[in-house]
């Protein structure tokens, strides 16, 4: 069963391969500059349908690919967010055992629960149903889910791995762990007690923010395969006529996707992962009602303050602390070139302040790039992948809404509000600190070096009375050169290699006098 599954799999999948190797190749050599970008939609178009034909896994495993911008290149992300999680519901008559099996009879339970589905999805459907006079949505896992998700994922092990390492060998070494937090991820997706936490987690954390509501859960109705939660209706994020029908503020509701969300981020420890329109409604007088918490991001603490630094080095308009955060962060390969990125971000920033930066600059920048790198060493460690997805599918939201909106306002405003701006200023000090040390480290190792040179100018002057006060006076200048441009050096290369030629050159000089 496992090998006829992997063939199907296989031919379905090898037509979208080659094209994402063809495309990938362009990609990168063309820094995603001039392509045909029709051509690479509609190839990521190809994937989407395929994911879809091949059932739930692949739907899951398509989701999750959007989230990777170190593997696809920007038009397939695009794309690829768009793969929402619907899927035709089951009969009810299969699912009635399960809810049964878990809560109890029906007819005892609820006092209406509605047959026909509100909604299916890969893992699961849900519907809508009355308990106690108060409406309820009961999500109720599919039958026989587990057993098709172990299938697959066994399929996805053999056949995935192999094709990354045809579409670019450099992601034969990147591919398992993302195969193995994708296991990771699916299997807690499967637990409806998982995401029961996460949501309750969530809904406490936004609790202070009157621009948001999130359902409560029914506990006593609620197992790891059947969910019971408030039933909140409200329109479809992206449903613009219904919106402006109600007289919804849009490009206040941007703003507040915008800021929940990233709230979310840079203020908590746990985020909504999968922001989709199908999971963002709001309610008549604007507020933002969130639903299915399957897929959430999670941050340590060191990780979102390097977030909040990063974000704070865009406000401030700071290329270089903004490219010390990212390395931080580990989105930079270990040889970067910091004046290519600098120079990158710059115009970046002009860029989200509304200046468009000057054509020539900008050939400029992509000629010197090509001259010193492939191309731009970025990469994407695994704990910041779904932060990518969710800010891939809200972009999407704002452009469907195509309002005045300025990301860098918004940002500067959660960070006011959110008290974070000390919080980042904090870590920005304690990194200053430790790039000291480590400077006054790496020189007090050129000390003994630098006293040894001293010495043998010492001898050689005790050897030599001529000339021994000018070579004493050219050691000493020479030595408080060099001494300081190895201090410079570790903050700017180019200065502290000046810096050293010239200690040798100051040295030669009075060398050259004492002969005289």
């Amino acid at each position: 069963m496992i090998l006829a599954r992997t063939i199907h799999v296989s031919i379905k999948l090898i037509p979208v391969i080659l094209a994402l190797k063809k495309d990938r190749i362009l990609w990168i050599s063309k820094e995603g500059k001039n392509i045909d970008e029709k051509r690479f939609r509609r190839n990521a178009q190809r994937i989407l349908n395929t994911c879809i034909s091949l059932g739930p896994v692949f739907i899951k495993f398509g989701q999750w690919l959007s989230s990777r911008a170190d593997i696809l290149p920007q038009p397939y992300l695009e794309e690829l967010s768009k793969l929402q999680d619907s899927v035709p519901a089951v009969p009810f008559e299969k699912v009635r055992p399960i809810i049964e099996r878990d809560i109890g009879k029906i007819e005892e339970k609820f006092d209406d629960l509605d047959q026909n589905s509100l909604s299916g999805a890969s893992l699961g459907q849900v519907h809508r149903a009355t308990k106690n006079g108060q409406q309820v949505i009961v999500k109720v896992r599919r039958p026989g889910i587990e057993k098709q998700v172990e299938r697959d994922l066994k399929v996805l092990m053999k056949i995935i791995p192999f094709a990354m390492k045809f579409v670019d060998p450099n992601l034969r070494f990147s591919i398992i762990p993302i195969m193995k937090q994708f296991d990771e991820s699916i299997h807690e997706e499967m637990d409806y007690s998982k995401e029961s936490e996460n949501l309750k987690k969530i809904k406490k954390n936004m609790e202070p923010y009157d621009n948001v509501v999130i359902p409560e859960v029914h506990d006593d109705y609620s197992t790891k395969n059947v969910l019971t939660m408030e039933y909140i209706p409200g329109i479809k994020v992206t449903n613009i006529e219904e919106l402006d029908k109600k007289g919804i503020d849009r490009q206040k509701l941007v703003i507040d996707v915008h800021k929940v969300f990233f709230t979310m981020l840079l203020r908590h420890s746990i985020f909504h992962a999968d922001p989709h329109p199908g999971n963002i409604s709001v309610r008549d007088d604007g507020t933002l009602i969130l639903y299915d918490f399957g897929m959430i991001g999670r941050l340590n603490n060191e990780t979102r303050l390097r977030l909040v630094r990063l974000y704070l080095a865009l406000v401030e308009k700071n290329p270089p602390r903004t490219v010390n955060a990212m390395d931080e962060l580990g989105m930079l390969a270990p040889d970067f070139n910091r004046e290519v990125i600098e120079r990158g971000i710059d115009m970046s920033i002009k860029s989200m302040y509304g200046k468009k930066p000057d054509e020539m600059e900008v050939e400029a920048l992509m000629t010197l790039a090509n001259k010193t790198m492939s191309k731009f060493p970025f990469k994407l460690p695994k704990h910041l992948a779904l932060y990518l997805r969710m800010s891939t599918i809200i972009e999407g939201i704002y452009h469907t809404h195509k309002v005045d909106f300025k990301f860098i306002k918004v940002l500067r405003q959660i960070l006011e509000e959110e008290s974070l701006i000390k919080d980042a200023y904090i870590e920005e000090i304690k990194h200053s600190f430790k790039r000291f040390a480590k400077t006054l480290d790496d020189t007090l190792t050129i000390a003994p070096e630098l006293k040894k040179f001293m010495d043998e100018n010492r001898i050689m002057q005790q050897k030599n009375k001529r000339g021994s006060n000018t070579l004493l006076s050219g050691s000493i200048l020479s030595g408080a050169v060099f001494f300081g441009s190895a201090f410079l050096f570790q903050s700017n290369e180019t200065l502290g290699i000046i810096g050293i030629i010239a200690s040798a050159a100051i040295m030669g000089i009075f060398v050259a006098s004492r002969n005289r």
